[in-house]
């Protein structure tokens, strides 16, 4: 039996286990069983809360597909709630461990409980061969690719992931999963993509929607709206720090002149928790 919790960020959700007191084992397979939606938990996929020789815990992010990512900005936020809450950590700032490097976390607590985060999510990475994406611009902001004969012109960042960041006229109307499982896949990215649709409001205002890499259009990505925020300071539509409406609420996001990082504060929220039946799983 593997004790779980269901949590999201925005909307954008995943099953969370704690993997410092129970082992967890065939974790792809285990990420395709409880993302499905009608057989499983239903969700955006998996993170398991490791033990870490480097930081305070470490994170392993599974999509739904079942392949392993670099980082989930909402996905690490809960992470943050769930071990102070669930009392493996007292502190309220802690480290956490991801194959994008080592993140800290700003807990904010109400009634002894995580209420949200501020996330230090390090620089953005703009070097197109470190993204990855094939351009010999330095750095990328005139990418144009073309997906169902429509051409779009793309900006790209990398957070610890890739990102694809493109405008367009009206992102409610805006069909995302057409272009998105396209443009994912395009050969100008070696490691697939990330693909944000977006809408710029005002200087401090954007409208988002995202395609995830693995996962499909989800309700909200933090590394995507942190990329989002970097990509359109680059080209001077926005001041430093803005906020990014998603489907599923808004995020504050900040790129400090001072030193580089960009800056993520954004609710967690615990839906339930469970026991998983290892015999259920497929």
């Amino acid at each position: 039996m593997i004790k779980f919790t269901k949590m999201h960020g925005l909307g954008n959700d995943y099953v969370y286990i704690d993997a410092v007191n129970q082992n967890i084992e065939n974790e792809s397979s285990l990420a395709q069983f409880v993302s499905n939606r009608h057989f499983g938990i239903g969700s955006d996929g998996l993170i398991l809360i490791c033990k870490s020789d480097v930081a305070d815990f470490k994170m392993r992010m599974f999509n739904s597909d079942g392949s392993e990512a670099e980082m989930c900005g909402n996905g690490i936020r809960c992470v943050g709630k769930f071990v102070y809450d669930k009392g493996l950590t007292n502190k309220t700032t802690v480290t956490i461990e991801t194959l994008a490097g080592i993140k800290s976390l700003n807990l904010n607590t109400k009634d002894g409980k995580v209420e949200n985060v501020r996330v230090d999510m390090g620089e953005p990475i703009l070097e197109a061969e470190k993204i990855p994406v094939i351009s010999n611009e330095k750095p990328v902001k005139n990418l144009e690719l073309e997906a169902e004969g429509r051409k779009f012109k793309f900006t790209c960042v990398s957070m610890g992931n890739p990102h694809a960041i493109t405008i367009v006229d009206d992102t409610k109307n805006f069909n995302v999963e057409k272009y998105g499982k396209l443009l994912e896949i395009d050969k100008a990215f070696p490691k697939k993509t990330n693909v944000e649709f977006i809408q710029v409001l005002d200087r401090q205002n954007i409208k988002m929607r995202v395609w995830e890499r693995g996962a499909g259009e989800t309700l909200a990505c933090g590394t995507g709206a942190c990329a989002t925020a970097v990509s359109c300071n680059l080209n001077g539509l926005t001041d430093r720090k803005v906020k990014i409406e998603l489907l599923g609420g808004k995020l504050e996001i900040e790129w400090n002149k001072e030193d580089n990082h960009v800056y993520m504060i954004g609710p967690a929220v615990t839906v339930f928790d469970g026991e998983l039946y290892k015999e259920a799983i497929r």
